[in-house]
Formats: structure tokens, C-alpha cells, sequence
């Protein structure tokens, strides 16, 4: 028995998030699994993370030895990258920042959208390490590449990931 994704017409995808429509453009053909963007950049830095493309091209997805943490694809024609967080941050990112929406194709309680345009690279950059941090969370101890407590002391950086307490 087929899926119910299967069923779908591919008519009507472009209306839901933005799948490419035959019609694409050479633009964007060029950015091909979107690791030429920001975020797909700092994902590709991360300890163990490997970008795959499961449903062809121009949709990128990072995963930390098997868990996804992010997806590059297109939203409405644009460029997006839909990240994993927690609800409580879903919920305070979406509610100040016009660029950040409910996560497109996925669970809107726990991933978010980043629209183009609007956000510092640096602030990007810093969710898309959050959400690399909870997927290894979710991974057996012994097969974690960072300990999820202590990675951005290590890197030098801050973040606002669940591990690092209340925010303030």
C-alpha cells in the first residue's frame, strides 16, 4: 500500500511550503542541496554531521549519525532552513522574530523555519548548532561525537540550547 504522501498530487505541493514546480529556475538549480547557504555551511562543521539528500535535489538534510537536525529546502520560492528546537523556544523565537514560522513538512511544536532575509548570520548560525546539540542529545551516550554540556564552552561560543539551564 502506498503512503499518503505518494497520493498526493504533485500539483499540489507548491501551495503547501514551497516544493519546486517544474518551471524552477537556473538560480536555483545552482544552489542544488543549499550547503552554499549559511546554515548549511555551519552544519557541515559540526562533529559527525553529513548532509543527504533523501528526496532529490533541492532539498538538503544534515543528520548527526542518523538524527536530522535540519532541512534546506524551499518555502514559497525562497530559500528556507527548517531546524529543530524546543517547544518553549519555538514558541518565544516565533512570537519575536517575523522571519521564524511553524517548522514546514515537520512537527510545528519542535521545528522552526527560517525565512531569508531579516536574521544575522551569526544568530543562524547559532540555531542550527542548537539543534545539531538536541539531536545528539537524543543519541545512546557512547555514540555521541560532543557532550551536548560542554560543547560550546569548548567551541568558544555561547548558545541558548536546552542544555545550557534556564534562560535568562
Amino acid at each position: 500500500m502506498r503512503s499518503r504522501a505518494s497520493r498526493r498530487s504533485p500539483r499540489t505541493w507548491p501551495a503547501r511550503c514551497g516544493r519546486r514546480s517544474a518551471s524552477s529556475s537556473s538560480r536555483d538549480e545552482k544552489r542544488g542541496d543549499g550547503r552554499d547557504r549559511p546554515a548549511g555551511d555551519r552544519a557541515l562543521e559540526l562533529p559527525a554531521a553529513a548532509f543527504e539528500m533523501p528526496v532529490g535535489p533541492g532539498a538538503g538534510v544534515a543528520k548527526v549519525l542518523g538524527k536530522m537536525f535540519l532541512l534546506l529546502t524551499e518555502v514559497k520560492g525562497e530559500p528556507s532552513v527548517v531546524l529543530k528546537v524546543e517547544p518553549r523556544d519555538a514558541e518565544a523565537l516565533r512570537s519575536t522574530h517575523p522571519e521564524i514560522t511553524p517548522g514546514c513538512h515537520m512537527n510545528k511544536r519542535h521545528w522552526i523555519t527560517l525565512s531569508p532575509g531579516g536574521l544575522e548570520a551569526e544568530f543562524a548560525r547559532e540555531l542550527v548548532t542548537d539543534s545539531y546539540l538536541l539531536a545528539v542529545e537524543t543519541l545512546p551516550q557512547v555514540r555521541r561525537p560532543v557532550d551536548p554540556q560542554t560543547f560550546l564552552a569548548a567551541e568558544g561560543g555561547t548558545g541558548s540550547s536546552s542544555t545550557d539551564g534556564p534562560a535568562a
